[in-house]
């Protein structure tokens, strides 16, 4: 255990305790990616024409937790942790009650919305919790099971939505977690301890106004591009005032005796490092997650539930994989994990942009698992290695900074990537076209309307499959830059810890 530590160790991890955390994070977690699958009939369901409109039950979702979770450090350092997960199962539980049961299209964003703004500090809580529980020797491990929750639940999410979908109602989504989240509620009236560290604290209101707009205008900036097109003015008009607002935000935490979010932290090179390799891995997992369904659905023509099946067992692989990983980080380090995890990561990302329109299952399921392999190894032990740089009293503003930029990266990194899957599509059918034109023969009869309607379809449906190839090529190459980056990852020494010896940074 770490001497004079601002902030001590657990003398024993409150297991009953991180289990009730554990199941109000699975339901989050497992909410985030369950309504995927079922847009389209919810667009049926409530008449609902333009797909932009109901794309908002996903986009409003991550804009709420994005705006809220930066805020996380003060709650968490402000408030009790019973009181504040209480409080946060509770109004999660009211909105998956209001979704489940919502008559009209606005009741069921506002629903969302409310379950977003509950579920968006249950994650900071659980991984604070485990944080100051096990000693930084044990933390590999621990962090582990937390990856098993944090991977596995959206993992499953587009699998089990698909086969309800298929099956019953969209409304049985919610009625699923509802349930669970009350058990998940009542224990933690039940068993929940005040275990995180609490002092004064004061929010500052202009920077929650200049986080809200920063991450806020970028998530939705970035996330409606794919749709909406990089020209129109609502994307690159709240981008625009995003990036303002981040600029704002970040130069006033340095200018504020307690900041909303401890930007300081940047100045630990260990976690400066591990944040810059987990916002570039995010760019490559999240955009696999889009462009291996579209591929699967759009090229191959294969139903939802299918499609779930065909990227589940990359996702029990990532569940089983993510305590083991926990282990092997304790007993080896961060460095040979991350740079083997995303070997293995680029080599299947790779295998990816070699689909054809007739390959094999087994091959699409093989290189997807072992992709997701290769992500599984490098995750955790990262993002655990670089809040161990940080002192105790830091670990709130470590975790919230973390999920905020993990969530902004997938969003911009998913975003770019779509534009390029699409501009690439649109110009290889372009190519094939006028390909087919030059090799024509002029004398040959003029086909019917049927044969145009298939030569159409092929055309496209070949044009796809280039434009996902091709993106996954890009995806590829940003995994290299993340490996290249954990060449130069280093085990973090607890006794060279600011805390350690009792030296605060600005003492340094």
């Amino acid at each position: 255990m770490e001497k004079n530590q601002d902030v001590k160790t657990l003398k024993k991890p409150p297991y009953l305790m991180i289990a009730v955390l554990f199941v109000g994070a699975f339901v989050a977690f497992l909410n985030n990616t369950l309504l995927n699958v079922a847009l389209p009939s919810i667009m049926v369901a409530f008449d609902i024409k333009d797909y932009s409109t109901v794309q908002w039950l996903a986009t409003g979702y991550m804009l709420v937790s994005g705006i809220l979770v930066p805020a996380s450090a003060f709650l968490i350092t402000k408030f009790k942790t019973r009181s504040l997960f209480i409080l946060s199962m509770a109004i999660f539980v009211i909105g998956t009650a209001m979704a489940a049961f919502a008559p009209s299209f606005g009741l069921l964003l506002a629903g969302r919305m409310i379950q977003a703004a509950g579920a968006a500090t249950m994650s900071p809580i659980l991984m604070n919790v485990m944080l100051i529980s096990f000693p930084v020797e044990k933390r590999g491990t621990a962090m582990g099971i937390f990856g098993l929750v944090m991977v596995l639940a959206p993992a499953i999410g587009p699998t089990l939505s698909g086969w309800i979908v298929e099956h019953y109602d969209w409304s049985v989504l919610f009625k699923m977690i509802l349930p669970i989240a009350i058990i998940a509620l009542l224990l933690a009236v039940w068993k929940l301890e005040n275990v995180l560290p609490n002092r004064p604290a004061k929010i500052d209101l202009f920077s929650v106004v200049l986080s809200t707009l920063g991450f806020g205008g970028l998530l939705y900036g970035f996330s409606t591009a794919s749709s909406a097109g990089w020209g129109a003015v609502e994307v690159w008009g709240t981008i625009l005032v995003g990036a303002i607002g981040l600029v704002w935000f970040i130069t006033r935490q340095f200018s504020l005796e307690e900041p909303l979010l401890d930007l300081r932290i940047y100045t630990y090179p260990a976690y400066a490092l591990a944040s810059v390799v987990s916002m570039v891995l995010s760019v490559a997992m999240f955009s696999g997650m889009i462009l291996t369904p579209a591929y699967v659905q759009n090229v191959r023509g294969i139903e939802p539930f299918e499609a779930g099946l065909i990227m589940l067992p990359g996702a029990i692989v990532m569940g089983i994989m993510s305590p083991i990983t926990g282990k092997l980080f304790d007993k080896f380090g961060p460095r040979i994990l991350a740079v083997t995890g995303l070997f293995i990561a680029t080599i299947a990302t790779f295998g990816l942009g070699y689909l054809e329109t007739d390959s094999t299952y087994t091959f699409i399921i093989t290189v997807y698992t072992v992709r997701m392999l290769g992500i599984s190894m490098v995750m955790m032990p990262v993002m655990t290695n670089g809040l161990n740089a940080l002192p105790n009293r830091l670990n709130p503003h470590g975790t919230a900074m973390n999920n905020t930029a993990q969530q902004v990266a997938g969003a911009i990194g998913t975003a770019v990537l779509v534009t390029i899957f699409n501009s690439h599509t649109k110009t290889r059918a372009a190519e094939i076209v006028a390909d087919m034109k030059a090799n024509a023969d002029p004398s040959a009869a003029q086909p019917t309307v049927e044969q145009l309607e298939l030569i159409q379809g092929q055309v496209m449906q070949q044009a796809l499959l280039d434009g996902i190839t091709y993106s996954f090529f890009v995806a590829a190459g940003i995994t290299v830059v993340a490996m290249i980056l954990a060449l130069f990852i280093k085990r973090v020494d607890i006794t060279k810890r600011d805390d350690f010896m009792g030296v605060k940074p600005e003492e340094k």
